[in-house]
């Protein structure tokens, strides 16, 4: 299985899970199937707010599952429709939420959950 986390500085699987999905400056991918590792720059990072295109973003990457701090409904929506799942991360690290993802301790995101910007004092659920 293909685990994409955004992250903002590649530290290995000790990277920091970043808050926002569009925004993240750079991808790891982790396939659990080959323990292999692989990190991506954004290709869509400065993208105006609400039309984040996670496929650009991801280079055409093919992933199974999205762990990330914080999303928007847009990128939801369009991650959901190609099947792809998206759980909030719940620990600082890549590492971390790898381990809680094993166990089945990460909640799936929901549309109650996204993130709607943070201009006019809105705020999200993520860290």
């Amino acid at each position: 299985m293909k685990l994409c986390f955004p992250i903002q500085h590649d530290r290995a699987l000790d990277s920091e899970v970043f808050g926002h999905f569009g925004s993240a400056p750079v991808f790891m991918i982790v396939d659990t199937n080959t323990s292999t590792v692989e990190t991506i720059g954004n290709a869509d990072q400065h993208h105006a707010q609400g039309t984040c295109s996670p496929f650009r973003a991801l280079g055409g990457r093919d992933i199974d599952c999205v762990i990330v701090g914080g999303i928007g409904g847009g990128a939801l929506n369009k991650l959901s429709q190609a099947g792809i799942s998206v759980f909030r991360a719940s620990a600082p690290t890549v590492r971390e939420n790898l381990d809680l993802f094993s166990a089945g301790q990460l909640p799936a995101y929901g549309l109650g959950h996204v993130c709607s910007g943070h201009s006019g004092g809105s705020t999200c659920s993520h860290h």
